[in-house]
């Protein structure tokens, strides 16, 4: 369905110079639709943005979401349909060390985006990217529900629990609530979507496992495994992009499925940390052996870090029962593509080439 909806739509995603922001501005470019983006700029070096040279290719504004003004006269030039929310402090162990800073682009970030899309007319459909941490973590073995108690832990969690409260305030009061319906007759979708860990090739941030391993490679370094034991909802990022593309396109087309969604895999990709590095090293080991690289290990070595949950998983299946949207590629499949996208990296080859195929194959995907 997204592959007509999109083409020639204006779509304006803010954070789009991060990791999962590049991957949706790329699926977007492939699907033909008329991509905008607002964000700082990109938040490592190298970054995917860089890399993939998005900013030839799209039209990319410098902005900080905290800049309310600024952030008014981007919308009013480009007028967009539809409006994807993901610019943020996206970082546990940073929120530790700058909460307020945190604080101030998560959810007054958040304020700022929704203001804009509330004195917008062009603006049809909104979707606030949140993620699976918003939830009070009782390290229950069930997945968390889209009505469990929103209240995160640590500062950044507990943002994007302020972030999701915020959206609920902005849609009940200025929004018409449930019917999308404004006082003035206008119609706008507001959903939040809330996923769980991303993977995939081109994500360099700090402390996040699979680009702390692929680091520590690339210099001959043992991996760090701070918690081994923890289990986390793992899934390439491909799943949770195309997950809000659907959402926003749905509900643009039908305004009564503008809700609230969990987006995360099936119970199988809900694995251990220790479980996705031996899985890590046993593919990268394989490709290392054909491609002259360095092989990988690790070892457990907690750094005496900031509380992090043990167990975290999500229940997605009023996203699969409501808008048939089903997870497509398992952590097998997940590690592959993480592994040729990175291999073709450090070969200095054509890594857009395998993106684009990468999304061309998900696009394409037929269950079995």
């Amino acid at each position: 369905m997204i592959k007509e909806f999109y083409r020639n739509r204006k779509v304006l995603i803010t954070g789009h110079t991060g990791f999962k922001g590049t991957w949706m501005c790329e699926v977007l470019v492939s699907l033909g639709a008329d991509v905008y983006g607002y964000a700082l700029n990109p938040p490592t070096d190298p970054s995917l943005f860089e890399i993939s040279k998005m900013a030839e290719r799209i039209h990319s504004y410098e902005g900080d979401v905290r800049d309310l003004e600024h952030l008014k006269q981007v919308f009013a030039e480009v007028q967009p349909e539809i409006v994807i929310h993901m610019a943020a402090q996206p970082l546990v162990r940073e929120s530790y060390k700058n909460p307020v800073y945190t604080y101030d682009v998560n959810v007054m970030g958040t304020v700022n985006v929704l203001e804009c899309v509330r004195i917008t007319d062009s603006v049809k459909s909104f979707v606030n990217v949140t993620t699976d941490k918003v939830y009070r973590n009782f390290e229950w073995e069930r997945g968390y529900k889209e009505d469990d108690i929103i209240d995160g832990f640590d500062p950044y969690s507990n943002s994007k629990s302020c972030s999701e409260l915020v959206t609920g305030c902005y849609k009940n009061s200025f929004f018409g609530g449930a019917t999308g319906i404004m006082k003035d007759g206008r119609k706008v979708a507001i959903s939040t979507c809330r996923a769980g860990n991303v993977l995939g090739g081109g994500d360099f941030a700090t402390d996040r496992i699979i680009p702390d391993c692929i680091r520590a490679v690339q210099k001959g370094e043992q991996i760090i495994v701070r918690n081994p034991d923890s289990t986390r909802p793992y899934q390439h990022v491909l799943e949770p992009v195309v997950s809000y593309l659907t959402v926003a396109a749905e509900q643009y087309n039908n305004i009564t499925k503008a809700d609230s969604y969990n987006i995360g895999p099936d119970d199988g990709d809900c694995v251990t940390t220790g479980m996705l590095v031996d899985l890590f090293c046993s593919k990268w080991n394989e490709a290392a052996k054909a491609n002259g690289l360095s092989e990988a290990s690790w070892v457990n070595k907690s750094d005496g870090g900031p509380h992090e949950a043990g167990f975290l998983k999500l229940d997605s299946s009023k996203i699969y029962a409501e808008l048939n949207i089903h997870n497509r590629w398992h952590i097998d499949t997940e590690m592959d593509k993480i592994i040729e996208w990175t291999v073709e990296y450090l070969k200095g080859g054509e890594t857009l080439k395998v993106m684009d195929e990468q999304i061309r194959q998900y696009l394409e995907w037929k269950p079995q």
